[in-house]
């Protein structure tokens, strides 16, 4: 009995309600298609998920660290289209090797997510003002190299889109392998060393994770940095799976990007999040286009209502959680609700070495530095 209410207390705490909630409404959504339609729930259809979204989840994960750091990206669209075309033009232009062409992109993508946060950072500007030139940068930049779009006929590259991976009685592409170990590393990086605990102090509270000597300039080019390579990695992945170069492709990636996101669970005020609740966050918006998809009479345009409806309703979800855990707090700012061994500097890497009962909700007193 113990034990169920130690757990029951862990969900409803500030940091896991909101990831509770997201595990919910997918099972929920899923549940419903199951019942009202016919060929819904099955294996196949669950993977397809991931199939069609891959190349979302690992952008998805970069904007989880950009938000739990208490920043925003919204280049992040237009630095996978410049990734296609760049793999387009060397494979299709200069027949280069995918081999060669993939670190090319990916170094392309950390440097100019790292020259990002090194303007936010020592220039002290806003990071949406920043991140806005970022994405006219990079769209510009595409339709410099060319105003076409440019099919890839490179055999490795069809090889590796072709490529599927029986999975029981369901296969999945190389795609989803690809976002599933980028997804595990991220959970690494974010919840078992020091980077993702820096992160989440720098989003709690930037001003004691600088008076407590953490490297705040470090991470928050290291973050933007993250974001960029994974940018660029979704837009490999994205070229592998349409096999073409465009400079309209991508177009509202990172509105859906920050929307799993939250939707997944991590606060915009930053330090509160997990890397888990992004890819429940993707599902989420995957399966209410398949919900359309399978109704057949609805327009498109209903999955963006729904994800807009679901956007609201996550926010407002956040600054109920925000104003309880406020109306909870005790004397001396210490939280009423804490999660098992947040005493001792980490509870399941939301915690830092700042100060862990500052950052409930991502935001900490200064005077607990």
């Amino acid at each position: 009995m113990r034990r169920l209410l130690d757990a029951l207390a862990h969900v409803v705490d500030p940091r896991t309600l909101p990831i509770a909630v997201t595990i919910l409404l997918f099972c929920a959504l899923f549940g419903f298609g199951s019942v009202m339609y016919t060929g819904f729930f099955s294996w196949q259809v669950l993977l397809d998920l991931l199939v069609d979204n891959a190349f979302l989840l690992i952008v998805a994960i970069g904007m989880t660290f950009v938000i739990v750091s208490g920043g925003i990206d919204l280049s992040v669209g237009s630095v996978v289209a410049l990734t296609t075309i760049v793999e387009a033009v060397l494979s299709e232009h200069m027949h280069l090797s995918v081999w060669v062409i993939i670190p090319i992109v990916l170094l392309m993508g950390t440097v100019f997510g790292a020259v990002q946060g090194a303007l936010i950072h020592f220039f002290r500007l806003q990071a949406f003002i920043v991140t806005l030139a970022g994405m006219f940068f990079a769209r510009g930049l595409c339709f410099l190299i060319t105003t076409q779009s440019i099919t890839i006929t490179d055999p490795t590259f069809q090889k590796i889109s072709a490529f599927r991976l029986d999975i029981g009685v369901g296969s999945v592409t190389a795609n989803v392998l690809i976002a599933m170990v980028t997804l595990l590393a991220a959970i690494f990086v974010a919840h078992f060393t020091r980077f993702g605990r820096n992160v989440y102090a720098v989003g709690g509270n930037p001003r004691s994770a600088l008076l407590m000597g953490l490297p705040v300039a470090q991470t928050r080019i290291g973050v933007y940095a993250l974001s960029g390579f994974c940018s660029a990695l979704g837009g490999a992945v994205f070229t592998f799976y349409v096999l073409s170069g465009y400079g309209l492709q991508g177009q509202g990636m990172e509105l859906d990007a920050i929307a799993a996101t939250v939707i997944g669970g991590t606060l915009l005020t930053g330090g509160v999040g997990y890397v888990i609740g992004s890819l429940f966050g993707v599902g989420i918006l995957g399966t209410i286009q398949t919900l359309i998809t399978f109704d057949g009479t609805l327009s498109s345009w209903w999955t963006r209502i729904v994800i807009g409806a679901l956007l609201c309703a996550f926010c407002l979800l956040q600054r109920l959680i925000e104003r309880h855990a406020k109306s909870v707090r005790r004397p001396g700012g210490t939280a009423a609700v804490t999660t098992p061994g947040h005493g001792h500097g980490h509870a399941h890497g939301e915690t830092s070495a700042t100060a862990p009962d500052s950052q409930v909700l991502g935001r900490g007193a200064p005077e607990q530095a």
